[in-house]
């Protein structure tokens, strides 16, 4: 028995098949999953963090780089744009290659990514143009690192935990996430209330991405347990790449999974990337004052964040559910490219329904040229969109468990051989 075995969860199962060909099949569990773990959550945390660094101090980001208010925008729209492609070659990744390359690949990626973006302020390194330059090559790979990063909870859970512990751990790895856009939205305007500061942030934002690097390079050895933690486990790459991916565009619930929930978290993207830019001309400086209005204004900030966050890895695990047998790389990885398709649409749309306002007597932007602008026709099509697509999939998403309904059919003919077996001759 492997010394990391915990013993929580070992159980002892005969395979269906004659009795000379019977064999045991041993589940077990080992400790070193909760360390997969821990560097999964730091790389889904670092990696939120480094999307929206700029997003809660985009003000003064263009001031100290000297680039306008759109151009700061393209370093949290080059996430969106670059995991659509890179989102499908990240499923393949992982349900192919497997867990320990996409783990590590990720970790370097947005190791790498969090370095080049500090040159941009290494006064010897940052001449001219190449300023914004290092900031937009160390985004650019920070997002390829980004489909990786998002859809290995899955992975994770079902190839490392027991069945009575998946939901737990892709809750946990993937709460990481939002965790991170939560620490990017209150440390970056923490620590830069001057543009002097900059430096700083970009500094202190490095470091998680290092140190999940370092974890990842030493740590992660294999892709997947000696021994299968759960039925499922054995088959979860059953379905090749291509195959897989028409069976789930041919799955009626599954794609309406993966345009309502993807529609979600492409809204939630836009919320967090455009929230200081739309409530900054209304006197509000960061989030960090209310102007007038603090309990509606914080109350549906937070449950907005409360209901969003809680969905995210329900939706995940019944993406699995439903698409069952096809890897959990695959099924989560097409729902995030829909999100991030989307996200760029609306992105860009709500954008372009911004009006120019020439007084804004309250307004705490720091721009310095182009005034402010109204957000209300954009914010407004966005809690007309939310409601539609809730609605959409609250009328027609209807799903069997997939997943369960195999392992508890694997369960059920294992116990009626281990019955025969034991049964007397007539």
């Amino acid at each position: 028995m492997d010394e990391e075995t915990t013993g929580d969860s070992e159980t002892l199962l005969e395979t269906p098949g004659p009795a000379e060909l019977r064999k045991p099949v041993l589940f077990r569990t080992y400790r070193r999953r909760w360390f997969l773990l821990v560097v999964v959550c730091l790389l889904n945390c670092s990696n939120a963090m480094l999307w929206l660094t700029f997003a809660p101090v985009a003000d003064k980001t263009a001031a100290y780089f000297h680039v306008s208010m759109d151009t700061i925008n393209w370093l949290s729209l080059v996430y969106l744009l670059i995991s659509i492609p890179f989102g499908l070659v990240a499923t393949w990744i992982l349900d192919t290659v497997g867990l320990k390359c996409a783990v590590i690949l990720s970790a370097w990626l947005n190791m790498v990514g969090s370095v080049i973006r500090t040159f941009s302020v290494i006064s010897f390194l940052s001449l001219g143009s190449l300023t914004y330059t290092y900031l937009f090559i160390g985004q650019c790979l920070c997002a390829l690192a980004q489909p990786l990063v998002i859809f290995a909870p899955t992975k994770l859970a079902a190839l490392w935990f027991p069945d009575h512990q998946r939901a737990t751990a892709n809750m946990i790895s993937s709460m990481s996430n939002p965790l991170g856009i939560l620490l990017a939205n209150l440390l970056s305007p923490t620590l830069v209330s001057e543009e002097k500061d900059i430096p700083l942030m970009l500094g202190l934002y490095a470091i998680p991405a290092v140190t999940a690097c370092i974890l990842a390079t030493v740590g992660v050895h294999d892709k997947v347990p000696p021994t299968p933690p759960s039925a499922s486990a054995t088959h979860s790459t059953s379905q090749p790449f291509f195959k897989g991916l028409k069976m789930l565009l041919r799955n009626k619930p599954y794609v309406i999974l993966m345009v309502c929930f993807g529609a979600g978290i492409g809204m939630f993207t836009c919320f967090s990337a455009l929230l200081e830019q739309i409530l900054c001309v209304r006197g509000y400086s960061n989030m960090s004052q209310f102007r007038n209005q603090a309990v509606p204004l914080a109350l549906i900030s937070s449950l907005f964040g409360f209901f969003g966050f809680s969905i995210y890895p329900v939706a995940m695990e019944l993406a699995v559910e439903c698409s069952y047998p096809v890897g959990e790389g695959t099924s989560t990885g097409l729902i995030f490219v829909s999100s991030q398709i989307q996200g760029v649409i609306l992105m860009l749309l709500l954008q372009a329904l911004t009006v120019q306002i020439s007084a804004a007597p309250f307004s705490t932007c720091d721009i310095e040229e182009g005034g402010a602008l109204d957000w209300t026709v954009s914010t407004l099509v966005m809690a007309g969109a939310c409601s539609v697509v809730a609605c959409f999939y609250v009328i027609f998403f209807h799903t069997d468990y997939k997943r369960l309904r195999a392992e508890a059919s694997n369960a059920a003919s294992i116990n009626k051989i281990g019955t025969e077996a034991t049964a007397p001759e007539a």
